[in-house]
């Protein structure tokens, strides 16, 4: 509402000079010249910058409906690409952390693991928290990914459309550049998605080398008949 009533606002301003400057001249030898051109173009320019959604003056070259519409689906496909790029960036980014806490939590299981029955009580507890918070911060950076992740596919979506939409207005250059910038990103996060895969992987790994060595461990336990194993083993991931 606001940037109709700025559009009309420019329009009662420049009729109003308009007249001003018409009145100037006799009307026995006016004639269209210059000014009345100027005058034509301002209005045009203004309807359009001032959001209105029709340009009225047909003496305006080059801004016939045909030729709004294909600018206007170029502003669209810039703009999608834009927001696509921004939203890869992050999206790719929060994979890359995630993959790093995961390959972390990865080490610091396996060094415990190596570690089995040569600890103290407490230092065994103190393995045991450091391995709680790399857990969580595993948690953190895949919820991360998720989100990330749902607005890089509205961001795709809407390029899609944003291609199909410039297409059919004839803006072809347009369309093909939207679409090629999809398929970079689509490449991208790809690549991205198989490094956290790989890192998914040496989880799950480790996770039954753990279940393992804990089997081992504790049937040792048990036959040299020593004291049972720390509470702290048994807790669920």
């Amino acid at each position: 509402m606001a940037t109709l009533g700025r559009g009309a606002a420019y329009l009662r301003f420049l009729r109003s000079s308009a007249r001003v400057l018409l009145s100037g001249q006799k009307p026995a030898v006016h004639k269209p010249g210059k000014w009345t051109k100027v005058l034509y173009t301002s209005l045009a320019s203004l309807t359009v910058g001032g959001g209105l959604c029709a340009v009225p003056f047909k003496q305006v070259e080059n801004l016939s409906h045909d030729s709004l519409i294909r600018r206007a689906a170029s502003l669209v496909t810039d703009s999608s690409s834009t927001f696509l790029s921004q939203a890869t960036l992050a999206l790719i980014d929060a994979i890359t952390e995630y993959s790093k806490a995961v390959h972390t939590l990865v080490a610091l299981q396996r060094r415990h693991l190596n570690s089995l029955g040569k600890l103290s009580p407490a230092e065994e507890d103190s393995v045991w928290q450091v391995i709680i918070r790399q857990r969580a911060e595993v948690n953190d950076r895949q919820d991360e990914c998720k989100r990330f992740e749902s607005t890089w596919i509205s961001a795709v979506k809407m390029c899609e459309t944003a291609a199909e939409a410039a297409y059919t207005s004839g803006a072809e250059h347009a369309s093909i550049t939207v679409r090629t910038n999809i398929q970079v990103a689509l490449s991208q996060v790809e690549e991205a998605q198989k490094l956290s895969a790989d890192a998914d992987k040496k989880l799950a790994e480790t996770k039954v080398m753990e279940i393992e060595r804990m089997a081992q461990y504790t049937a040792s336990q048990s036959k040299n008949d020593e004291e049972d194993i720390p509470e702290a083993y048994l807790r669920e991931d």
